[in-house]
C-alpha cells in the first residue's frame, strides 16, 4: 500500500478509535449529578462526560426528529436497555459509518475498482443501520413475549379480582408472581400511577410503549370500564377469553403454514439427494452396459 493511501486511512482510523473509547467507557454522568447534589466536586477529568454529551446532542440534531422518534419507540419496545440509551444509541450510528468507511476506503485503495466502490458503500450502509436493525428485532421478540404472556396474566388477574382485590392490586400480584416483559410493564404501570400519574394516562402510555394490537384491545377495554363504570371482573373474563381464541388461531395458522415452508427445502435439498441415491447404482449400470 502506498505511503499516502497508509496516512490517509491512519487518520480516519485514529480519530474512529478515540471516538468509539470515548462512546463506551464508562457512564459517569450519573455519578456526577449525584455528587451535584450531594454538593460535592466530582473526582476525576469532566471532560470526557461532557464531550459526549455534546456529541450525542449533535448528533441527535443531525438526525431527522421523524427518524429519532422512531428510534425511541424501538427503544420504548425493546425495554430500554440502560446499556444503550437513546443519546448514545444516536451517537454510536455516525462512528460505525465511520469505520464502515474506513473498511471501504481500505479496500478501495487496496485494488481501486467500480465494484470496490459499491462494496464501500455497502459497509457505511449496513453499519449505519446496524443498530436499527438489533433494536428492532429485540423489541419484536419482546411484543411476541408480551402477546403470549398476556392471557395467562389476565386469568390471574381475573382470579385476584374475583377474590376481592381491584384491578391495581391485581395488577400488582401479577407482578409480583410473573416474570419477563409483561410483569416489568405492569410494574412500571403501578409506578406512574404511584407518582401522581392518571391512571387513563398510564394504561395508554403502557399500549403505546409496547405496541401491540392484542394489548391495545385490552387496554382500550379497561379504560372503557373505567370510564363507564362497567364491572372489572366481566372485562377481563372477556378479555382473557378473546386472548386464548387468538393465541389458538395464531397456533393454529402457524401449523397450516407448516407444508408450505417444507415445500421447497423438499424439491431443492431432499428429493435431489434421494433421486441421486435411488437412480445413481442404475444410471452408472446402464452407462456400463452401453459403452
Amino acid at each position: 500500500m502506498q505511503p499516502i493511501a497508509m496516512a490517509a486511512v491512519l487518520a480516519i482510523i485514529v480519530p474512529l478509535s478515540g471516538m468509539v473509547w470515548l462512546a463506551f467507557t464508562g457512564d459517569r454522568i450519573g455519578l456526577r449529578n449525584i455528587r451535584a447534589n450531594l454538593g460535592t466536586k466530582a473526582a476525576g477529568p469532566a471532560a470526557r462526560p461532557k464531550t459526549r454529551e455534546q456529541l450525542a446532542t449533535l448528533t441527535r440534531k443531525m438526525a431527522p426528529v421523524g427518524y429519532v422518534a422512531w428510534l425511541d419507540k424501538q427503544l420504548a419496545g425493546a425495554g430500554r436497555p440502560k446499556d444503550w440509551p437513546l443519546g448514545r444509541l444516536v451517537m454510536i450510528k455516525p462512528l460505525l459509518a465511520l469505520g464502515g468507511f474506513a473498511a471501504g476506503l481500505a479496500v478501495f485503495v487496496v485494488e481501486p475498482s467500480p465494484q470496490r466502490v459499491l462494496i464501500a458503500v455497502a459497509f457505511v450502509v449496513f453499519l449505519y443501520f446496524a443498530p436499527d436493525l438489533l433494536i428492532r428485532t429485540k423489541a419484536e421478540k419482546r411484543r411476541e413475549a408480551i402477546r403470549l404472556e398476556l392471557p395467562n396474566a389476565l386469568d390471574q388477574m381475573l382470579i385476584s379480582v374475583q377474590a376481592g382485590l381491584g384491578f391495581e392490586a391485581a395488577m400488582a400480584r401479577s407482578a409480583d408472581n410473573g416474570k419477563g416483559p409483561l410483569a416489568e410493564e405492569f410494574s412500571r404501570t403501578l409506578q406512574d400511577m404511584q407518582v401522581g400519574r392518571a391512571r387513563k394516562d398510564a394504561y395508554l402510555a403502557f399500549a403505546g410503549r409496547v405496541d401491540s394490537p392484542d394489548l391495545r384491545s385490552f387496554i382500550r377495554a379497561v379504560v372503557q370500564a373505567d370510564t363507564y363504570g362497567i364491572a372489572i371482573a366481566k372485562v377481563l373474563k372477556e378479555q382473557a377469553q378473546e386472548m386464548r381464541t387468538k393465541r389458538r388461531q395464531r397456533a393454529e395458522e402457524h401449523a397450516m403454514k407448516i407444508p408450505v415452508k417444507i415445500l421447497f427445502p423438499l424439491i431443492f435439498c431432499i428429493f435431489p439427494t434421494l433421486f441421486i441415491i435411488l437412480m445413481g447404482p442404475a444410471v452408472m449400470g446402464i452407462i456400463a452396459a452401453f459403452s
